[in-house]
C-alpha cells in the first residue's frame, strides 16, 4: 500500500506547480496536429525562429521543441521539467543550490505558463533537466 515518506531536513525550497514540460519532437507540425487535433491542447504560441510550439494544457504548457532526427528508440526525448517556486528570488534559489553542490546556470527572462520570468536552469542527479521560476 503506497504511504507517505516525510523530509527529515527542512529547506529553504518549497515547490508549488509544474509549469511546463518541453519534449523533443522530429517534426513540430505533427507533433502540434496530435497535441492540438487529438488530444485537444490549445496552440498558444509558435516561435519558429527556434523550432518551439507552446501548447496551452489548463495552467500549464507543453513546449514542443523540434530537434534534429531522434535516436532511434531513444529514452531520452524529455528536454526539461519546470517547476514553480513561489516567491522566486533567482539569486537567493542560485546561491541555495550552488550551496548544495548543485551547479547552476545563471537566471535568465524566459517565456512560460505564467508568462515572462526569470528562470534557472539545473539537472537533477541522473542528468534531467530541471527549470525553475517564480
Amino acid at each position: 500500500m503506497p504511504h507517505r515518506i516525510g523530509i527529515a531536513k527542512q529547506t529553504l525550497m518549497r515547490i508549488s506547480g509544474i509549469d511546463h514540460v518541453v519534449l523533443k519532437v522530429a517534426d513540430l507540425d505533427r507533433s502540434i496536429t496530435f497535441y492540438c487535433g487529438v488530444l485537444g491542447c490549445t496552440l498558444d504560441w509558435r516561435r519558429d525562429d527556434i523550432g518551439l510550439a507552446h501548447l496551452r494544457v489548463g495552467t500549464a504548457i507543453i513546449d514542443l521543441l523540434a530537434s534534429a532526427p531522434l535516436p532511434p528508440n531513444s529514452l531520452r526525448n524529455m528536454d526539461h521539467l519546470c517547476l514553480t517556486v513561489p516567491d522566486f528570488d533567482a539569486d537567493q534559489v542560485r546561491q541555495h543550490l550552488l550551496g548544495h553542490g548543485v551547479a547552476v546556470e545563471p537566471a535568465v527572462k524566459r517565456y512560460g505558463a505564467s508568462g515572462w520570468g526569470l528562470s534557472l536552469y539545473l539537472t537533477d542527479p541522473d542528468g534531467n533537466g530541471l527549470e525553475l521560476r517564480g
